[in-house]
């Protein structure tokens, strides 16, 4: 048993089947009250794809998973390549490939793949990140696959695309302070569209300025900070045209949902109705009424944590949380454990992409963000997403196996 327990990372794998079996819960409540229950055994199907999957990945020589990473990165490209001719539309965006009887979502394989090829890169000992080119060629490995899903359209993919970069780079090694300057132009961006914010934002990067150049900072520091300021500018200028209608009503609609409370408004205040009705103990499994009256839609995907909240209340939600947390934690523990920087840029990209899911998907359930196609990992129905997260689990628990000669 103890020798087990030093291959077998049993904790990150019970973490993993927690938040899976709460998935499962909230699907069949969800499904069930519609007479979609056939959504719950298709979500088992695939929970058993993702355990063969795993048990490939994981006793897989993790030098080829390394020694392949580039490989993986070409078909994830090639795949998000194919769904733009051949994809089928859902929801407005064209991000789903029909094989057969089923609907693969390659955005949701190409996050997986593109993190790998991202950690490969720049854990290499050739890759200097103090050279302006090796950082160019970085950004581009992450910001390609962006670029494919933001052509599909899927915003809220996107998103959580570009939320493992920053995170990964800095455990690389890259300046900090570079990486804050290329978020001024992102961060004036997502406020561009309302004017509130201008004086909010000016005030904030003039002060930057102020601060780096009281420190001493080289010429380069402040024209690189003039550059990001200038960026930030434009961004802020032009961020109403570049986001779509349907994209900016959902963001007025998140400032002020009784503005269309039949419309855009309308799953936002439902969800919140939702979670609020459940109290502390919750109204019980299959008793929530939001629920099973099918007041929400995609009440089994993106909207998944008001059946939680519902039935389940304050008290499963937490719990769910804790699992989450649980997760996240033993995998910066593997980082911590495991002395090897392609373990370190690779787990840590896990990391940030699934908490951005968590983060952003129940922000919008709960109010604090503009409602986003984003699923909630393990929990939400959909095959690609379950596979793509327990493949992420997967290659942590065969770094966990590998350890000792990886650097334990």
């Amino acid at each position: 048993m103890k020798k087990f327990n030093e291959h077998f990372d049993i904790w990150l794998f019970l973490y993993m089947v927690g938040l899976v079996l709460f998935g499962f819960l909230a699907i069949y409540s969800a499904s069930n009250g519609v007479g979609a229950v056939d959504l719950f055994y298709k979500q088992l199907a695939w929970f058993g794809i993702g355990l063969l999957a795993m048990a490939f990945i994981y006793y897989t020589d993790h030098r080829v998973i390394i020694e392949n990473a580039y490989f993986l990165y070409v078909i994830g490209l090639l795949l998000l390549i194919l769904v733009l001719f051949f994809g089928t539309k859902v929801a407005g965006a064209t991000s789903w490939v029909r094989i057969g009887v089923i609907n693969i979502q390659p955005s949701e394989i190409a996050k997986v793949t593109t993190i790998l090829a991202f950690a490969r890169y720049l854990s290499s000992d050739n890759t200097d990140l103090a050279n302006p080119l090796d950082v160019a060629i970085a950004f581009s490995i992450a910001l390609v696959p962006v670029v494919l899903v933001m052509l599909q359209p899927d915003m809220g993919t996107t998103l959580t695309y570009l939320s493992f970069i920053f995170p990964t780079l800095i455990m690389a090694g890259f300046n900090a302070y570079y990486l804050l300057l290329l978020a001024i132009p992102v961060v004036l961006g997502i406020v561009g569209f309302i004017n509130v914010y201008m004086l909010i934002g000016l005030t904030a990067v003039f002060f930057l300025v102020l601060y780096f150049i009281s420190k001493g900072f080289r010429f380069v520091n402040i024209a690189t900070t003039i550059i990001g300021f200038a960026g930030g500018l434009i961004t802020f200028r032009y961020a109403a045209l570049i986001l779509k209608p349907h994209q900016l009503k959902r963001i007025q609609t998140f400032l002020d949902p009784m503005s269309d409370p039949q419309g855009a408004g309308y799953n936002a205040l439902q969800a919140k109705i939702a979670i609020g009705s459940g109290g502390i103990f919750g109204k019980g499994f299959l008793e929530g009424t939001q629920t099973q009256l099918r007041f929400i839609p995609a009440q089994w995907t993106d909207f998944i944590f008001c059946v939680i909240g519902e039935e389940m209340g304050l008290i499963g939600s937490l719990l769910l949380l804790g699992l989450f947390l649980g997760l996240f934690l033993r995998m910066l523990w593997l980082i911590i454990i495991i002395k090897n920087k392609f373990v370190e840029a690779t787990l840590i990209g896990f990391v940030s992409i699934l908490m951005a899911h968590v983060i952003i998907n129940i922000g919008m359930t709960i109010g604090l963000f503009p409602v986003i196609g984003v699923p909630l990992p393990f929990l939400s129905y959909g095959g690609s997403s379950l596979l793509g997260n327990m493949i992420m689990v997967a290659i942590a628990m065969n770094f966990f196996r590998n350890k000792r000669h990886l650097g334990y």
